[in-house]
């Protein structure tokens, strides 16, 4: 590796944007991906293969719980802290990267943030030191874009417990998860207004299973799945917040982790663009590097440009879904700003995607090359938490002052 923005130092180029404190957290997170993350990447993505001691080495290290206050075990960050994080892990294994923001956004900052002082304690603990994985269930199979108005799934109250029926579809963490955060219908007559948010375990709530693990084109290792809950039992303690409380819950919820899986983005851009730099420099054709021609040179810039574009949206609105409140999402700057934030990124990183495998031509190609395995990610961010589409529709009803869909 070498010394330019495109080398090992390429955090460097963040530092104007951070204190040191979160410069110290990006350079920490970016040694330990390199050493710890990288070798697992080639064979998490050729075999679809989930390291099993990952998150159990992750909260080891104090990676777990980012936003979580230490008292509960977490490390006691900011969302900008945990942002740098993901952006780090995901130069290097970016399907570990996503497991990690289900984990760490979706299921642990939700149940922090939402959740009373005895499920913080009884949960918490466990999903920041790594014995426990969490993740988010909410889409199902016909209810994408329309999480909440074709929601199926149903819980239905029986003494001191709910019984939940229905099936969450393409739901990360979801074959290996110990504790779900789940999404369901308790007012059918309410319609989005009669969701209720519940926190699954799959070991002790009877009725929750696997239906099957999903083979992905993208961030393969990454487990992804479709679970089936049949009469599945929870306990009336396991409600998050309120009954026909959980359209606050997730509508934050979705603010928020579109605020933090733009950093996956920004970390997938950086390493391809230190990939780019190395191969035009070492790459020789008519008896010269190809980094000596214009054309080449100026997919580099326009990839650098792109990335520090992307940095500086990514870095600010982290910083402004700090101040949040646990139900104060949906609406308002916070929601048309985290819109901008992931549209922008996923865009921008497709761009840089697609010139980094021009640069490398046939080589880039070839499924085995890393280059081809970042490429491949690119269609899982503009669709995730929310399509491209979505996104427009959620900035520009914020400024005209209509009603958006999520």
């Amino acid at each position: 590796m070498d010394d330019t923005l495109a080398g090992s130092d390429l955090a460097a180029a963040a530092y104007p944007y951070l204190t040191a404190d979160q410069r110290a957290v990006l350079e920490a997170a970016d040694r330990y991906a390199r050493q710890e993350l990288y070798p697992l990447a080639r064979r998490m993505d050729e075999e679809e293969w989930w390291p099993q001691e990952a998150f159990a080495r992750l909260g080891a290290e104090g990676y777990l719980g980012i936003t979580v206050p230490q008292t509960y075990g977490g490390a006691g960050l900011d969302l900008l802290s945990a942002g740098l994080v993901a952006e780090a892990f995901s130069r290097w294994n970016h399907a570990l990267g996503l497991s990690w923001i289900a984990h760490d956004n979706l299921c642990v900052h939700n149940l922090y943030r939402n959740g009373s002082e005895e499920q913080r304690r009884r949960h918490l603990p466990d999903l920041c030191n790594g014995r426990k994985i969490g993740a988010l269930a909410l889409t199902e199979p016909g209810a994408g874009s329309d999480a909440l108005g074709s929601m199926r799934t149903s819980a239905r109250r029986a003494g001191d417990h709910y019984v939940l029926n229905g099936t969450k579809m393409f739901i990360t963490n979801g074959p290996i998860a110990d504790v779900l955060l789940t999404y369901a219908k308790t007012d059918t007559g309410l319609g989005a207004h009669g969701v209720s948010a519940f926190i699954v375990e799959p070991q002790t709530c009877p009725g929750v299973r696997v239906a099957q693990k999903l083979t992905k084109m993208g961030f393969r290792g990454s487990q992804t799945g479709e679970l089936v809950f049949d009469d599945c039992h929870v306990p009336l303690e396991n409600r998050l917040g309120a009954e026909n409380g959980g359209i606050g819950i997730l509508m934050t919820g979705l603010d928020l982790e579109r605020a933090a899986i733009a950093s996956i983005c920004l970390g997938i851009a950086e390493r391809a663009l230190q990939l780019s730099v190395e191969y035009a420099k070492s790459r020789r054709q008519f008896g010269r590097p190809i980094a000596d021609f214009e054309m080449i040179q100026a997919k580099l810039a326009d990839m650098f440009v792109g990335i520090e574009t992307m940095r500086g949206l990514i870095y600010r609105v982290l910083a402004v879904a700090e101040s949040v409140g646990a139900q104060q999402g949906g609406r308002g700057a916070i929601h048309a700003q985290s819109a901008a934030s992931v549209l922008y990124a996923a865009e921008a990183m497709a761009r840089v995607l697609g010139d980094a495998v021009q640069i490398h031509g046939g080589g880039g190609y070839i499924w085995e090359s890393e280059i081809n395995r970042l490429y491949r990610s690119i269609k899982l961010l503009e669709i995730g938490a929310g399509t491209s589409e979505i996104r427009r529709l959620i900035i520009a009803r914020e400024l005209l002052g209509t009603t958006d869909p999520q």
